[in-house]
């Protein structure tokens, strides 16, 4: 196995457990093959863990474990990385039909996303090293989940860029429909993996989607960035008197429509509108709504986008205020790891003195149990969840 070797002073974040290795923090990067496995260590020549190696990456070394956890990386090293995987997701999700199998480093499976839809899987691998090893995680895949029909690669990322790899869909394995139904806590969800955006339905907000259902009851609810409408649906099947869901995609909201079929729901329509103009359409002719549901895309996919990000996330919190009257909601989330919890916290509550409007926090969340955070990695954690009421 090749070796690499940290420079001096740069391994107390390697040994804490950070899986990284920055280009860099070597002494040198050696034009080893992209995906070559490799021992990484210290200046003075211990051992720190074994990684995938790619030299064209600023992520040069993603670790996989310490000496003793890896020797090869063949099928029996992912069929027992994956087994622990879905023991643990038995363990917290069980009863439900769609849950992220694979988190990529919080799974100690850097680089590659796995998420189940029933009998179907999406995956993602966003390094080289997973990426040239596809077919042996496809194996994998399906000795450790036998009853599985069909695994899509939805690798659509930017991230794949920072690679060098090309962008592409394709079936691996089996058939996957054009469409087929799960439940959602006791909604009918239309999946479509052939399209739609990452890997389906934003599963890392399903357990948000059913907590704001239930305050929703009796309320007139702006659902913003409704996609295939998932808070909006949750918030009338719980009985909330007007639902209206905005996104600016058509298909998108063309699936949010069939899903409200499928569940027989009154008061809930959807606007195709460009959020940021249909609310500030909204302020000018003086409208309120109960509750407001932010739920945007990712602002700020690097450091470089964080002042423009701010910008977006302090005007949307300000419109949606200024859409709400006293006792009503504000349900806000940043998805973009580059803006820290603090921050987000202190745009909103900036936005909401200029106004003059007291906020008392109901309720704060990240990402669910399957969406695990790897306490030596802050990059995996990256949702932000708060739900204000106004005073």
């Amino acid at each position: 196995m090749h070796e690499v070797r940290l420079r001096a002073g740069h391994e107390a974040r390697v040994r804490s457990g950070h899986l990284w290795i920055f280009s860099n923090e070597l002494q040198q990067v050696p034009p080893l093959p992209p995906g070559s496995l490799v021992r990484v260590l210290t200046a003075a020549g211990d051992s720190v863990g074994i990684g995938l190696y790619n030299p064209h990456s600023l992520i040069c070394v993603r670790l996989l474990g310490i000496d003793g956890d890896v020797t090869t990386l063949g099928l029996d090293f992912f069929v027992e990385r994956l087994s622990r995987a879905l023991q643990l997701r038995q363990q917290l999700c069980r009863g439900e039909a769609m849950y992220r199998l694979v988190h990529g480093e919080a799974d100690l499976l850097p680089g590659l996303v796995v998420d189940r839809y029933g009998e179907y899987l999406a995956l993602q691998t966003l390094s080289v090293g997973m990426d040239q090893r596809l077919p042996t995680i496809v194996e994998a895949l399906r000795m450790v989940l036998p009853e599985v029909q069909g695994i899509v690669e939805k690798n659509l990322s930017r991230l794949r860029e920072l690679e060098q790899l090309p962008q592409q869909q394709r079936v691996l394995y089996g058939h996957i429909p054009e469409r087929f139904v799960l439940e959602e806590f006791g909604l009918r969800i239309e999946i479509r993996l052939l399209e739609g955006q990452k890997t389906g339905a934003y599963l890392d907000q399903r357990y948000h989607r059913l907590l704001t259902g239930r305050l929703a009851t009796g309320l007139r609810v702006l659902d913003c960035f409704t996609y295939h409408g998932g808070f909006a649906l949750h918030a009338a099947a719980q009985g909330a008197g007007e639902v209206l869901g905005i996104d600016s995609s058509g298909s998108a909201l063309e699936v949010a429509r069939r899903n409200a079929e499928l569940n027989a729901l009154q008061h809930v329509r959807f606007h195709e509108a460009d959020v940021f103009s249909f609310l500030r359409e909204q302020v000018a002719s003086g409208a309120q709504w109960d509750m407001v549901i932010l739920d945007p895309p990712a602002f700020a996919k690097s450091r470089r986008h964080v002042p423009s990000a701010k910008q977006g996330y302090s005007e949307l919190n300000r419109l949606a205020l200024l859409l709400l009257p006293p006792g009503g909601f504000l349900v806000t989330s940043s998805c973009s790891h580059h803006v820290f919890e603090a921050v987000f916290l202190e745009l909103i509550f900036t936005e909401a003195a200029r106004l003059g409007r007291r906020l008392r926090m109901l309720y704060r969340g990240t990402q669910p149990p399957d969406h695990p955070i790897l306490l030596s990695m802050p990059e995996t954690q990256y949702l932000k969840f708060f739900i204000f009421q106004v005073l």
